[in-house]
């Protein structure tokens, strides 16, 4: 199949180098995909055991206490990714998305993908959802889990061979020799690793390339992601990441790399499609809420901030007033408890019947002294949701007759 796409990840370390030198080699856009072989069955003894650990796997993931189980969001995703890499190819791929903050998916050799609600919360269209997506599709079709385990079992025989020669040899000379050789195989292995992606990546233009789909939208999500970061080392306090280099032990490729070669691989013809960023708001919008609140308990103040925002360009809501509201007010210095009341009054100008925005302004509202007021807030809350599971203790700091 890598023969038939045409380019392989030596273009894409080319296309990486080009912008360096300032002048940058001729590139190509990435193709389509091969024609659609058929449904894949595992061959071999070692891929045939994959596929049963994954199958066990699949089992204990569907009875897991993680997993959202709303068929609706399920299609959804599962949707777009049909339309990124064609239905006959997608057709066997199961789709489970994970309650889990952080920004991931993956797919397992035996077809089942994994969608962290945490990515979700970062994208801003389906192009964008649909480039991981395919991403991940990329590594199905390559087979890469395979050739990874075929690659770690190779790399610890020789480890293993290794380590008895040293343990034969007489003086230092032999361990040393066994220290550079394991520096040598981990290295390796980091590097197949990084070229495996680096093939993923290029699969997944190539879908997006032949898709409906603005296939320019791919790289936003890595320029996105950079800029998370900075925002979240800025407020740390933390020197500005490095996002060129590769650390010795990186699986995957530095993200200023990503957006590079994902933007050279994107068809210009595709710049002019729909990136279809208000359907993808549309089916986010019931989640929203509970995807920031996850995200607010990672305690990543500048990274929360900069998807609150994010999320805000297409207009502020209730749900992103509330979440700003519940950001500051976590972070609880008294400045952020003044500015945390503001948001959350925005909230309740956009939706009064918010119970959790009057719950948050009440409790801001006592601990910068305002108790009157507070405990205001506090009985419109309760008035809004009286069987609320912290109902009996927010009643003690009601006065009596206060609602």
């Amino acid at each position: 199949m890598r023969e038939a796409f045409g380019l392989t990840a030596a273009l894409i370390l080319g296309l990486q180098a080009g912008p360096a030198t300032g002048a940058g080699p001729q590139t190509r856009v990435a193709p389509p995909p091969p024609p659609y072989q058929g449904v894949y069955q595992p061959q071999g003894v070692d891929e045939i055991g994959l596929w049963r650990e994954d199958d066990e796997s699949e089992r204990s993931l569907a009875a897991s206490g993680v997993v959202i189980r709303d068929e609706q969001l399920t299609a959804y995703v599962k949707g777009v990714l049909c339309k990124a890499v064609g239905g006959d190819r997608c057709n066997s791929t199961r789709v489970y998305i994970l309650r889990e903050p952080t920004f991931n998916a993956s797919m397992s050799p035996n077809g089942t993908m994994r969608v962290f609600s945490g990515m979700l919360l970062r994208m801003r269209s389906e192009a964008e959802l649909a480039s991981i997506l395919g991403h991940e599709f990329g590594h199905f079709e390559q087979r890469h889990g395979l050739k990874r385990f075929k690659a770690q079992r190779t790399g610890k025989d020789i480890l293993a061979w290794g380590s008895l020669l040293a343990s034969m040899a007489s003086g230092y000379n032999g361990y040393r020799a066994y220290n550079g050789l394991e520096v040598s195989i981990y290295g390796s292995l980091y590097r197949y690793g990084r070229d495996n992606e680096r093939e993923a990546d290029l699969f997944s233009l190539g879908y997006l390339n032949n898709s409906a789909y603005r296939p320019q939208a791919a790289a936003r999500v890595w320029l996105n992601s950079m800029r998370e970061a900075e925002a979240s080392a800025r407020v740390r306090g933390l020197k500005k990441p490095d996002f060129g280099s590769i650390a010795f032990y990186a699986s995957h490729p530095p993200e200023a790399e990503r957006a590079a070669y994902l933007t050279a691989l994107a068809s210009p013809e595709g710049e002019g499609r729909d990136d279809g960023a208000a359907a993808y708001r549309a089916a986010m919008a019931p989640w929203i809420s509970e995807f920031l609140s996850d995200q607010i308990k990672l305690n990543d103040f500048g990274a929360s901030e900069f998807i609150i925002e994010g999320l805000a360009e297409s207009g502020w809501t209730a749900d992103l007033w509330l979440a700003r509201g519940e950001l500051y007010r976590t972070r609880g210095n008294q400045r952020d408890l003044v500015h945390a009341a503001d948001f959350y009054a925005s909230a309740i100008d956009l939706d009064p019947t918010n119970a959790a925005a009057h719950r948050g302004l009440g409790l801001s509202l006592i601990k910068i002294g305002r108790r009157d007021d507070g405990a205001k807030a506090l009985a419109k809350y309760l008035e809004l949701a009286p069987d609320a599971s912290d109902a009996k203790m927010i009643r003690l700091m009601v006065p009596a007759g206060g609602q």
